[in-house]
């Protein structure tokens, strides 16, 4: 069912989904490297994130 329904989706919602996955990956790695999360404060912070 799961399959059928993602073959049948727009290659434009397979980029979307795909992009968002990698940037949520992208971002909980870089919040282990700075120690903080994007836009929080925090004493263990230990670098700072551009862009």
């Amino acid at each position: 069912m799961l399959a059928e329904a993602l073959s049948d989706a727009s290659p434009d919602l397979m980029r979307s989904l795909l992009q968002t996955m990698i940037n949520a990956l992208l971002s909980a790695d870089a919040d282990a490297v700075v120690g903080a999360e994007w836009g929080k404060p925090s004493a263990d912070r230990v670098a700072q994130r551009n862009g």
